[in-house]
């Protein structure tokens, strides 16, 4: 991934604004510390931030079709660019490319069939084209919204594309985040959506309607391994992050299992994770690692080191949404050390709780009706979250992320499942995400050890620890007064802080983005364990008792929270059934 900044159709073309242009982009000169590009046409101004991982000695950007008349700046990567450089080519016998990047054929494809270019690729990205033939431009962002992509106003009218908010807060009257799956053309000024994957047109439908696909366990493996292993190009050494659940185990699995087969330059396979000391996940994912035999790197931090980087988390996350700050500052922490390491690019498990129900909230869904609906909409929502996460935390350090869960193919396989096969029955032992385990769980040649293969879910937020919820708890409970949250929807009339420790990350966000448009950009409304506020309404239980962290479900997980502790707003939670 890279950085980049459009500033299009402005009144202003002088030298001065094209160095208020650069200064800006160097806001997010962390996502692309290799290099910066520029190209300015008339009025329009394209920036480029660098992360070099395919082709990083000539893919330099902005890139241009071979008369130079179309320009593009992208962010992402697309695993499907060889078959397109050839249907490019038999298209146009003797075109000529430029370099081996795999962004360049967005030029071309632009130039050959228009808009349709963004549902021809197979990857994540977000992209501006300039059609300096007729002064144009043409924006996109991929199916779920793995990359980032914020869209403004200013107050000439003119129209400003960025990877990060930061560049916008300043200088547009408005902005909002780039709807994921969708294009934008200046033609229209219109957003138009190009994903429409069957369960979206069946969420949709009036009746809604729900698949019936039966479930094979051999097409389910082998979609989700095709998945990992497309993203598994790179010209650069790149690793996995290993917390030793489910998720990002199998990414691990699939991964070392390929390199065994066929090799890699890069030798054995890089893993990686962070957590207190004696943490759930620094103990199950050293089991994973030396299960797979991959080069394990394991990162300690303390409550504290995490509550010293809050501050500079929200800055680069651009939320003050509770769990996404929970868990983006363990990982921020964790891409920094990745970095110094020499990686740039990592697989990681983000996705799989969404498609295949894995929260623990699900073990409430009232029918599987309800189950597919509530994958739906965490889908459709993912770019607010676990995508914005593992995006921009692992950018600020210049760490991509890569999210095979997350794949389109694979979401056609997963998502099209009879939704009664991944419904939730402890009684019958099937536990969250009950056929994406059974789909590997092959004996004869195990992926992973039994004991993780069927470990319970825990969010990331509370694997790295359970001290490190407690103690965000603890530190909120310090700043923030009994008399400052009576007054929480005075000074916060919009998406008013619930509990001490939003009202902290608020009060940091705003120090950062002061801008209401800013406050727009983030959701709200209540939520269980990661639940939206459609499913916090399963159980009237949780009513008032929102909590984000998966030990909210009391009678679920094993470390839920204590009902009495609960009540009082304590972190305290239960021993663990011996």
């Amino acid at each position: 991934m890279c950085g980049i900044l459009a500033v299009l159709n402005t009144t202003d073309d002088s030298q001065a604004m094209r160095s208020r242009v650069l200064a800006l982009s160097r806001r997010q000169r962390h996502r692309g510390p290799d290099w910066s590009g520029m190209h300015q046409f008339g009025n329009n101004f394209l920036a480029h931030e660098r992360l070099a991982i395919m082709d990083p000695a000539s893919g330099d950007q902005p890139l241009f079709n071979e008369d130079r008349t179309i320009v593009v700046t992208v962010n992402g990567e697309i695993y499907n660019y060889k078959e397109l450089r050839q249907q490019i080519s038999d298209a146009c016998p003797g075109k000529k490319f430029a370099t081996n990047s795999d962004c360049e054929v967005i030029s071309h494809l632009y130039e050959l069939h228009g808009e349709k270019v963004a549902s021809m690729l197979d990857g994540f990205f977000a992209f501006v084209v300039l059609d300096t033939r007729n002064n144009t431009f043409y924006a996109a962002r991929d199916p779920i919204g793995v990359t980032c992509m914020y869209i403004g106003w200013g107050r000439d009218g003119s129209v400003w594309l960025s990877s990060e908010m930061k560049c916008l807060k300043d200088d547009c009257t408005r902005f909002q985040q780039f709807p994921p799956g969708h294009y934008y053309n200046s033609k229209t000024g219109e957003f138009t959506r190009y994903y429409n994957p069957k369960f979206y047109l069946d969420f949709e439908a009036k009746p809604q309607r729900f698949p019936s696909v039966p479930y094979d366990p051999v097409v389910l493996r082998q979609a989700f391994e095709a998945s990992v292993e497309k993203r598994m190009m790179s010209d650069v050494p790149f690793g996995v992050l290993l917390s030793g659940g489910l998720d990002s185990s199998l990414v691990a699995s699939i991964a070392a299992r390929k390199i065994k087969r066929e090799g890699s330059v890069w030798g054995k396979l890089h893993s990686f994770c962070v957590g207190l000391p004696g943490s759930p996940d620094l103990k199950a994912g050293a089991q994973v690692a030396e299960f797979l035999g991959t080069d394990h790197h394991e990162f300690h931090f303390t409550v504290q080191e995490g509550i010293d980087a809050i501050s500079e988390v929200i800055y680069h996350i651009e939320t003050f949404d509770v769990t996404t700050i929970r868990a983006s500052t363990p990982m921020f922490l964790m891409s920094r050390k990745i970095k110094a390491l020499g990686v740039k690019m990592v697989l990681s498990g983000e996705g799989s709780d969404e498609v295949f129900g894995g929260y623990l909230y699900f073990h409430k869904a009232p029918s599987k009706e309800e189950f597919q609906s509530e994958t739906v909409r965490k889908i459709q929502d993912l770019y607010k979250y676990d995508c914005l996460r593992a995006n921009k935390a692992t950018m600020a350090w210049g760490v991509e992320a890569r999210v095979p869960f997350l794949d389109r193919h694979f979401l056609d396989v997963a998502m099209e499942i009879d939704p009664a096969e991944k419904m939730i029955d402890k009684s019958k032992g099937r536990i969250e995400k009950y056929i994406l385990r059974k789909a590997f769980d092959t004996p004869e040649d195990p992926y992973l050890p039994k004991e993780v293969l069927w470990r319970q879910k825990e969010q990331f937020s509370d694997g790295v620890g359970y001290n490190w919820i407690d103690g965000l708890k603890a530190h909120a409970e310090a700043q923030v007064s009994d008399d400052m949250m009576k007054t929480a929807a005075h000074r916060y009339p919009d998406n008013t802080p619930r509990t001490k420790e939003a009202y902290w990350y608020r009060s940091i966000f705003e120090s950062h983005f002061p801008q209401r448009a800013a406050v727009e950009t983030v959701p709200g409304g209540p939520s269980v364990a990661c639940s939206t506020a459609t499913a916090a309404l399963w159980d009237a239980a949780w009513a008032g008792k929102e909590d984000p962290s998966g030990r909210a479900v009391a009678g679920v997980h094993d470390q839920a929270y204590d009902a009495a502790a609960a009540a009082n707003g304590e972190p305290a939670a239960k021993k663990a059934k011996k």
